[in-house]
């Protein structure tokens, strides 16, 4: 087997890895038919529902912040420790999901005015739609 520990392969199944990372890791799997076995192993464990606090902690993304967190992070509008921890979460632990988000806020942040005034309506439009129809199923 590879240079590959079960931790790993947990991170690989939880995508919290790099890009570099995560290529080794399929480029691995593909080349050995015990490291997939492993795999296999895991991701039955997984759907049997592991419930210890460190599954349950990763699984809820509990130490995530939300998405005003980070948009107040943007802005550097958090009192100094919340901005320092966020920042950790993002460039040390390097959480994908955080990133991609933080990433939509930025591109949002950046949008034209008109673009986002657009955006607004047809959102609105699509759910006062959407109201109007379910007040309709209900009478």
């Amino acid at each position: 087997m590879p240079d590959i520990t079960l931790e790993d392969l947990q991170s690989y199944i939880d995508d919290a890895l790099s890009d570099k990372e995560t290529a080794r890791i399929e480029q691995a799997l593909r080349s050995s038919a015990s490291l997939r076995q492993i795999m296999r192993g895991l991701l039955q464990e997984r759907d049997r529902g592991e419930h210890s606090v460190g599954a349950i902690w990763r699984r809820q993304r509990l130490s995530c912040p939300n998405r005003e967190q980070l948009g107040s992070y943007m802005l550097g509008a958090l009192d100094e420790g919340l901005q320092d921890y966020i920042r950790f979460h993002l460039e040390c632990i390097g959480c994908p999901y955080c990133q991609a988000n933080l990433k939509d806020l930025e591109t949002r942040r950046r949008e034209p005015a008109k673009q986002s005034k657009d955006r607004r309506k047809k959102l609105f439009e699509s759910s006062a739609g959407y109201l109007h129809v379910a007040r309709r199923e209900r009478k």
